[in-house]
């Protein structure tokens, strides 16, 4: 039983020019707050594979398994040789555009199903459910303001920012 978790923003931006950040070859540099290094290992038509450094020195590699151009993208992340979680990105409307990432965590998949929900309603969903929003209004951030984002900029996140 693994339960999905997902966030969605409505942008006042085109899906072209949503879509030309989120095809870039190590985007996350541009608008994860909680994102100290994006590196691209492959980033082409037959294969798109990267890292995600944290903040907190935490290293994820993600493989995306489905590209669907100009409407999104499924890839795993996880570390290296670790368990991975399945993350979907969806693109959708025309002049105004709605981003919609889902993920599919990992965490505590298989085991006892009682420890699982109750970790999930309490602490997976919610963790989770934050960190979505951030990336999102990161997303929404520098399509307005065609910078890199500041780190933590809408606050800090227990899993990926440095301790206070």
């Amino acid at each position: 039983m693994i339960l999905p978790v997902s966030y969605t923003i409505n942008l006042e931006f085109d899906k072209t020019k949503v879509w030309s950040i989120l095809s870039k070859r190590e985007h996350l540099n541009l608008f994860h707050p909680f994102c100290k290094k994006n590196i691209a290992y492959s980033w082409n038509k037959k294969s798109r594979e990267d890292s995600l450094e944290y903040l907190n020195g935490v290293k994820l590699h993600r493989n995306f398994f489905e590209w669907n151009e100009g409407s999104g993208f499924k890839l795993i992340i996880g570390r290296k040789d670790g368990k991975k979680s399945k993350v979907i990105w969806e693109v959708k409307g025309e002049k105004n555009t709605t981003v919609k990432i889902t993920v599919y965590p990992h965490i505590l998949s298989g085991k006892n199903k009682l420890i699982y929900l109750f970790a999930y309603i309490f602490v997976i969903r919610p963790g989770l459910k934050k960190y979505l929003k951030s990336v999102l209004l990161g997303l929404e951030w520098y399509l307005k303001n065609q910078k890199p984002i500041p780190n933590n900029q809408f606050g800090s996140h227990k899993w990926f920012s440095l301790a206070d």
